[in-house]
């Protein structure tokens, strides 16, 4: 594989450049096996921003590559894109044809980051592969998840999976809680008034801000105004995005531009990069944040490091006039995994991932290496999670990175091991099953939309027209007041299009319109 730099077209490129991806000439991708009998074969996987693969010297020696490639008989040539510029990477593989035998994507078949490949062949659809060498896999990824990798009736990728579709949680430092002597907040105005008392009590960042509110946009779910891909809902007889609701954004603008004024979030909130957003929080800065709720425990380790009597509580999300709240709801796929149709021996890649959702694998994954991690006694897994920084990082990698497929709700291995554990999975059980918000979806993305990427959202991030607004509003450079006009500007660069389409979708009751089904 050449080594992906920065190139200004690559987007340009992409969509002229894929039929020739699909109908190269080129000799096949893949090498089959080396001399010494292994599947031999490159994969390209998305950083995710993890420390321990960003910083690594190279991913390719790392010792667990080294003892998944010996449990599995394979040679894998990883292939690393950087998180932060993961679609104009992708999209630069595709425009030079530079596609590695494998390619993770971040979701269904239609994503952005495909590029169209799918559509333009690039991929093998893979369902006679997976009745031969894949039931392992079809036994254990759920049907909702199968259908997000299906083009045209076939099957173009194996994916990640995830049973409960509410992965995010609010967190908040329980110990500053405590010390200020105030109660676990529930509505908007109770978050806010938590917030206060942290900023009185010296807490750097009250709320921790992000750019883009990934991540912290806990209070668009209050008012169910979450301007994303998945937020749709039926106004007036159309489907509309949620953000039409003039009141309900207004007023969620309005609690974040208090937030500001008030010095409750970082004035330069929005230029607040992911690394620096968990570094203020693992440094003991933040009082309360967003973040994937299987992470908490280890985040609270890393915490401690720094303040050790720190601890991390999960509690239910602000509710707002309805009374519930809570995060998007994910889609049932995390990764997916496309394989190259000029690989000359697929059916060993298709046996590398029906070994990960093995019970051999789900060991190695979980616990690491029997006698250096865990060791076995009277039947019964001995296994001291790590407790320094660098160490749960090492573990993070391993259970959620380099462990391809499986499902990503949490690491019912090591939570079954402690009392933190079993409450958390309790947690999954019972607040987080009731909270989150969802809204009519369309898989693939609508062409208006991609004909249109100014007004074009992504799963947790709104549309560039509309995030330049907002933003504006909570600097207070523009009016809140005037929301109604943003709504006008979406519709006139094309959203009147998607309305259109999106109402057409729904009506006819097309298979690829997904309806949402409130929380309990």
């Amino acid at each position: 594989m050449n080594k992906w730099v920065k190139v200004g077209t690559a987007s340009a490129l992409a969509a002229s450049m894929l039929a020739g991806c699909a109908n190269s000439s080129d000799k096949p991708a893949a090498e089959g096996a080396n001399a010494g009998g292994k599947a031999k074969f490159s994969v390209s996987m998305r950083t995710l921003a993890f420390n321990y693969v960003e910083k690594s010297p190279n991913i390719n020696e790392d010792k667990w590559v080294k003892k998944l490639e010996g449990l599995t008989n394979t040679d894998l040539d990883i292939v690393l894109v950087p998180h932060k510029e993961y679609e104009q990477k992708m999209i630069q593989m595709f425009a030079t044809n530079d596609i590695p035998d494998v390619v993770q994507g971040s979701g269904g078949v239609a994503g952005k980051e495909m590029a169209g490949s799918v559509q333009a062949g690039v991929f093998m659809p893979l369902d006679d592969l997976l009745q031969k060498y894949g039931q392992n896999l079809l036994k254990k990824i759920p049907k909702e998840a199968w259908q997000k990798e299906t083009y045209q009736g076939k099957i173009y990728a194996i994916p990640e999976f995830l049973s409960n579709p509410s992965r995010r949680a609010t967190a908040i430092r329980k110990d500053l809680l405590d010390k200020a002597g105030l109660p676990v907040p529930k509505t908007v105005d109770e978050y806010l008034n938590v917030l206060r008392k942290f900023k009185e009590m010296g807490v750097e960042q009250p709320y921790q801000g992000r750019e883009n509110f990934k991540y912290a946009d806990t209070f668009f779910g209050a008012y169910d105004v979450f301007p994303y891909l998945s937020q749709s809902m039926l106004k007036d007889n159309q489907v509309v995005p949620k953000f039409f609701n003039v009141d309900g954004m207004q007023k969620a603008l309005q609690t974040y531009k208090t937030m500001f004024d008030e010095g409750l979030i970082s004035k330069e909130f929005a230029t607040i990069n992911p690394t620096v957003y968990k570094n203020n929080i693992l440094a003991g800065k933040a009082g309360i944040w967003s973040m994937n709720a299987n992470e908490v425990l280890q985040w609270e380790q890393q915490l401690k490091a720094s303040v050790p009597t720190a601890k991390i509580e999960l509690i239910p999300s602000p509710v707002g006039p309805d009374g519930k709240g809570g995060y998007y709801l994910y889609n049932s796929v995390t990764r997916a995994w496309f394989i190259n149709k000029k690989v000359k021996d697929p059916a060993a890649i298709i046996k590398f991932f029906d070994w990960m959702v093995s019970d051999e694998a789900e060991k190695f994954f979980t616990f690491g290496i029997e006698g250096e991690n865990y060791t076995v006694k009277d039947g019964k897994i001995d296994y001291k999670a790590p407790t320094d920084p660098q160490g749960v990082d090492e573990e993070r990698y391993r259970q959620a990175f380099l462990w391809m497929v499986q499902d990503t709700t949490y690491n019912k291995g090591t939570l079954g091991l402690t009392e933190d554990g079993k409450k958390l999975m309790n947690i999954y059980d019972t607040m987080l099953s009731k909270e989150g918000r969802d809204g009519i979806q369309f898989e693939p993305r609508l062409d208006s939309l991609i004909k249109n990427p100014d007004i074009s959202p992504e799963s947790d991030y709104a549309a560039p027209v509309l995030m330049a607004h907002m933003v504006k509003m909570v600097y207070g450079k523009e009016p809140i007041s005037d929301w109604p006009k943003v709504i006008e500007e979406w519709k006139s660069k094309g959203g009147n299009d998607v309305i259109k389409e999106a109402t057409e979708k729904y009506t006819k009751k097309d298979p690829n319109v997904t309806i949402s089904t409130p929380r309990r």
